[in-house]
């Protein structure tokens, strides 16, 4: 059953959380270009940079993309230089959250997803997601596509809440094997084959399949989003049909959803901007 005056206010605060999202991506942005990180505008963000030339209308979050090597290099930097009223939460810096990415939280905002767990202390404030991508192996898109799908579908049956039931003790022998074996057969194709065409999402995220080849991302280039030039693949048409084919049909209304379930883009008084350390 939905609520539509939580419907309701959600809608009223869509562009004040999409505001702040822009102001953590301007952070970020700065510590990168610092630094000489590389990153690029991934998923819905980037769809929304070429199609609408910012936010698509009823997005609610930012998808941003960088290399394993220089995500390492990033968490570094923002550890030390994030500015006040940011985090940066991965696995290391707050325990309860699992999955093997970044996020760059804001602490002054409140944002309920379906998944969250409320008996879970981890931090749920508005943030920016950072995808880590590796070199993949030069397969056919067909295998990739089926392995990393296999890993990511069977990883997340593994780590979801079960309770006690032969149901659940059968989920864990049956995904518990498959995930062993898609693990194995990616082990040996990065072993045996060079690692210098395709690139994509970390085997664990790429819930899609989806493989990029390297020179539709590489030399990064920039793009436009909301009036501000921030790092993007050098290729965006290529990048984008891989990810959702024919990206510049736009969906029908009963498709244009939000991904949380409450929004709450402040929860005291003060600036919107972030103060530096």
């Amino acid at each position: 059953m939905t609520n539509k005056y939580l419907e309701e206010y959600n809608r009223q605060n869509l562009r004040a959380c999409q505001l702040k999202q822009l102001e953590i991506l301007g952070v970020i942005d700065s510590l990168c270009r610092r630094h000489s990180i590389g990153y690029w505008l991934d998923g819905g963000t980037l769809l929304g940079a070429v199609r609408h030339g910012g936010f698509i209308p009823w997005d609610d979050d930012i998808d941003i993309a960088m290399r394993t090597e220089d995500m390492a290099r990033f968490k570094d930097a923002a550890r030390r230089e994030l500015p006040e009223g940011l985090f940066l939460q991965t696995p290391e810096t707050d325990p309860e959250v699992e999955l093997p990415i970044a996020k760059v939280r804001d602490l002054n905002s409140f944002y309920v997803e379906a998944g969250d767990n409320f008996a879970a202390g981890y931090q749920k404030g508005l943030y920016v997601d950072i995808f880590p991508f590796e070199n993949y192996p030069t397969v056919s898109r067909g295998f990739g596509r089926r392995i990393t799908k296999g890993i990511s579908k069977s990883g997340s049956i593994l780590h979801k809440a079960h309770h006690y039931s032969l149901r659940a003790a059968a989920e864990l022998f049956w995904f518990g094997g498959k995930l062993g074996l898609f693990r194995a057969l990616w082990a040996a194709a990065r072993a045996v084959r060079p690692r210098d065409t395709f690139i994509g999402n970390i085997p664990e995220n790429n819930g899609y399949g989806v493989m990029h080849r390297q020179d539709s991302v590489f030399p990064l280039g920039e793009i436009e989003f909301e009036g501000r030039r921030f790092m993007a693949p050098a290729n965006p048409d290529a990048y984008l049909r891989d990810l959702y084919g024919d990206y510049m049909q736009v969906p029908p209304p009963e498709k244009r959803i939000f991904h949380s379930i409450f929004i709450m883009p402040r929860l005291t008084g003060g600036a919107d901007k972030y103060s530096s350390k």
